[in-house]
Formats: structure tokens, C-alpha cells, sequence
């Protein structure tokens, strides 16, 4: 009858492992239980097998007749170990090991895995399987298709490539459309981020510079021009330091906007440039044409009529700073009491000595009338007159251009036709060597499934096999290419 003891895990375990010692390792103290028998003094303490072992060899009745063990009060633990492992050896360890009951625990476990359990997971990694394995099926058959239908002669490959050359053209044409109108709605829309930090540096420079213009504006340089325009008068009025003061101004401003303009257009056409040649539609141009079928060359004119327009923009724009702001002279204004201040201050005499002193308030006052005119130029009128300018530019050039590209149909074919022949050996053998690495993922694919509907087949698990794709399902494919090109 099996005895199953408290320990008995333990006894089947170690006692599996010191089959393998002798008295050289002293039955396993050397080499099993170095770690565990370790004190933190460095002493040897004894291990818990070692108490289990003699507790079983003293309780003589669990052990048959045979077995004539002692166990000596007045030996240690381990030294009763080594004694009666050296009297007994083997068959007491093949005892202690049959007694533990570990061989049947083992035999009953390995049963329930290989009867049991094993049925059911092969099952559930079927039925896993299963959707993944018809999904991937369909997919091959369709590369496969794909790949079969392809060409394999090179006046075939030529026709079929000079076939498609149309369609082709049209849709490199229909891409560069579709990405201009993207890259106008960047800038319309303000996410064109370069184009939207150039536009930041125009606004910073156009108010730095104000200020720049205000605190070296020159009175006495102003008299003197107003008073050079009329050489029979000693003296000028402040209305005519004002008048060239606004002219001033506003030249100068002009300058800084053109110029900035100027810089705005260079940067986003050579970025637009950048971002056309790195598009797939630019690189397939250049495989049917020889060349970008005129795009770089029609952008570089566009350019040019972006700048002249948006140079006459800012021209008018700041011709308009000229003229002082609507309510200027309105009553109650803070900027008509700084008039009226500046007036009183220069009317005190005659020479130019009282205009000189009155600079600060001059200045005040001009700077009163500039900053809401240059404030609402940058911040409200002239990003949409930018705006507007690209948008009725880029569109149209880019509807013009999709056409001019398809109606390059003869020079395209032109071209085809002398770097075809090239191409379509290349690709042909291309396309046999992806059939035969295809065939390849496919056979190993059957391999796998064959594996699994082995084992389903040995546990008579009909019903759950996994898809394979068999020769005919490959033929039937053929045979359908076949069919669908004598029916064209």
C-alpha cells in the first residue's frame, strides 16, 4: 500500500537527486546542499531533507523487513546521513523514492497532460488558429494571383506598361493638384509652420523698426527739406515737419516690407520646391519623362509674379501710412491733445530752434499715428492679402500644369520605349524571384498546418483542421488568369 507522508514531496525529490552522489560527496552534502547548509557563521548546518531522511529510515515500520536500520542517538543528524546511505546505497534510496509516491504523482500528472489536457489545448489553439489561418490563406492566394498575373515576356511587359502610360500621366498630374491645394490650405489655415514663423519675423521686424525710425527720426532734418521745398520762407509750420515726417515714415517702412515680402516668397516656393521633389508622384515624373515635365522651371516663374505681386502690395499698403489715421483729429482723442500741446509748444517763436525742442512731442505724436496703421497692416490686412495672393496664383498654375503633364503623352512614350525594354527585364525577373520566396512562405505554411492537423487527426479531432493551400488551389488560380485573358 502507498504511503504518502507530509514530507513526501521532499523525500521523492532529493531522493531522486542523491541516486547521483556517493560517500566522495558525502551523498550530496557537497554538491546539492552547499548553499543551504551554510551558516552565517560559516558553520555547516544540517539540512531539512537530512532530518526527514532519518525520521524515515527510525520509524522502522514504513520500511520493509529487509531493511535492518538503526539510527543512533548518539551520532548527529548528518553523521546517521552518511552512515546509513553508505551500509544501504541504492536500494534504500529506490525505497525512499518508490515510497514517496513521486513516480506515480509523476506518471499521473504526465497522464492527465497527455490524455486529458492535451485533447482540450490542442483544440483551443485550433479553433485560435483557425480565423488567422483562413485569413492568411486568402491573403497568399491573392499575392499569388497578383503576382502570376504579371507578365512574363518583355514585349508583353512593354505593352502593359505603355498601356497604363495614360492613366499614369493623369495621375502624377491629379497628385501635383492635390498637393498644391494641400500646401495653399497649410498657409491659408496657418500650419505651414515655416511659412507661419516667417510671417512672425515680417511682423517683429516691421514693429522693431517703427520704434527703430521713432527714436532716430531727425526734426531738424525734416525742417530742413520742408523749408528747402519753398525758398522764399524762412520758416515752416509744424503741419509740413509732420507732412515729411509722414513721408518718411512710411518710405521707410515700405522698405522693410518689400523686403520681407520678398524673403517670405523665396523661403516657401524653395521649401514647396524641397517637398515636391521628395513626393512619389515627382520620382514616377522623372521614370515615364526624363524629366519634371516642366514643374520646377513654371514654379520658378510663379515665383517671380508671387514677389512682383506681393512688392505692389506693399507698396500700396504703406503708400496708405501717408494719409493720418481716420479719427486722428477727433475731439476727446488723446492724439488731438498731443497735437494740440505740440502746436502750443512750437508756436513760441519763428526759427527752427523751437520745432528741435519740441522732438520728444513730435515724436509722441507720430508715434500715436504709426502704431495702429502698422499694427492693422500686420496683424489683420496683409496676412490675408499674402494669402490671397499665393491662393489665386498656385491653383491655377497648378490645374495648368496637370494638363500641360498629361498632354506629354508622345514624349512619353517616346522615353518609355527606349528604357522599357530595361525595366521590364528587370522587373520580370523580379516578379519570379518574389513567385519562388512566395512558394517558399507558402510550403513552409502547409508545413505548419500539416503539424497541428496531424496531431487534431491522431485525437481524431476532425472537425477542427486547419485550412492548407493545396496545388489545386494554386492551379485554379492559373486557370482563372488563363480564362480571364482569352475572354479580353
Amino acid at each position: 500500500m502507498l504511503s504518502i507522508y507530509k514530507t513526501s514531496g521532499l523525500l521523492g525529490f532529493y531522493g531522486s537527486q542523491i541516486k547521483g552522489t556517493n560517500g566522495r560527496d558525502r551523498f550530496g552534502l557537497n554538491t546539492l546542499f552547499p548553499e543551504s547548509v551554510k551558516a552565517m557563521d560559516g558553520s555547516e548546518e544540517t539540512p531539512q531533507f537530512v532530518y526527514e531522511f532519518n525520521r524515515y529510515c527510525a520509524n522502522s515500520g514504513k520500511l520493509p523487513n529487509n531493511f535492518r536500520i538503526s539510527v543512533h542517538s548518539y551520532e548527529t543528524p548528518k553523521q546517521n546521513y552518511e552512515r546509513i546511505l553508505t551500509e544501504w546505497g541504492t536500494p534504500l534510496i529506490n525505497q525512499l523514492i518508490q515510497d514517496s509516491g513521486i513516480e506515480e504523482f509523476r506518471d499521473a500528472v504526465t497522464r492527465y497532460l497527455t490524455q486529458e489536457k492535451r485533447p482540450q489545448l490542442f483544440v483551443n489553439l485550433a479553433d485560435d488558429l483557425q480565423p488567422l489561418c483562413i485569413m492568411l490563406r486568402k491573403h497568399y492566394l491573392s499575392i499569388y494571383r497578383e503576382l502570376d498575373s504579371q507578365p512574363r515576356e518583355i514585349e508583353a511587359m512593354k505593352t502593359q506598361e505603355l498601356g497604363r502610360l495614360n492613366q499614369q500621366l493623369q495621375q502624377i498630374g491629379n497628385d501635383f493638384r492635390q498637393h498644391i491645394a494641400l500646401e495653399v490650405n497649410q498657409v491659408v489655415t496657418d500650419k505651414c509652420q515655416g511659412f507661419k514663423a516667417d510671417f512672425q519675423k515680417l511682423q517683429s521686424r516691421m514693429i522693431r523698426h517703427l520704434d527703430e525710425l521713432l527714436d532716430t527720426f531727425s526734426v531738424r532734418a525734416a525742417y530742413e527739406s520742408a523749408t528747402l521745398s519753398h525758398p522764399r520762407n524762412a520758416t515752416a509750420p509744424l503741419i509740413a515737419v509732420l507732412v515729411e515726417a509722414l513721408y518718411y515714415l512710411a518710405n521707410q517702412l515700405e522698405d522693410i516690407l518689400v523686403e520681407s515680402c520678398q524673403e517670405i516668397v523665396a523661403n516657401f516656393f524653395q521649401g514647396l520646391m524641397e517637398r515636391i521633389r521628395k513626393s512619389e508622384y515627382y520620382r514616377n515624373l522623372y521614370r515615364l519623362l526624363g524629366n519634371d515635365g516642366g514643374i520646377e522651371q513654371e514654379l520658378n516663374l510663379l515665383e517671380n509674379q508671387v514677389s512682383f505681386a506681393l512688392v505692389n502690395q506693399a507698396k500700396v499698403e504703406c503708400d496708405r501710412f501717408v494719409r493720418e489715421s481716420p479719427r486722428f483729429y477727433d475731439e476727446g482723442t488723446f492724439s488731438i491733445y498731443q497735437f494740440r500741446q505740440t502746436l502750443l509748444q512750437t508756436s513760441q517763436s519763428y526759427d527752427c530752434e523751437s520745432m528741435v525742442e519740441a522732438e520728444p512731442a513730435i515724436r509722441q505724436l507720430l508715434k500715436l499715428d504709426f502704431e495702429p496703421k502698422v499694427s492693422d497692416t500686420i496683424r489683420r490686412t496683409f496676412r490675408q492679402t499674402i494669402n490671397q495672393t499665393i491662393n489665386t496664383n498656385l491653383l491655377p498654375m497648378a490645374d495648368k500644369q496637370a494638363d500641360d503633364i498629361l498632354q506629354q503623352y508622345n514624349q512619353a512614350r517616346v522615353y518609355l520605349e527606349q528604357t522599357l525594354e530595361k525595366e521590364a527585364e528587370e522587373k520580370i525577373i523580379r516578379n519570379r524571384r518574389l513567385l519562388s520566396e512566395f512558394g517558399q512562405k507558402i510550403e513552409v505554411y502547409n508545413q505548419a498546418v500539416a503539424g497541428i492537423n496531424s496531431c487534431l487527426q491522431a485525437m481524431q479531432l476532425y472537425e477542427h483542421q486547419l485550412p492548407v493551400i493545396a496545388e489545386s488551389d494554386i492551379s485554379s488560380v492559373s486557370a482563372n488568369l488563363e480564362v480571364g485573358d482569352v475572354a479580353e
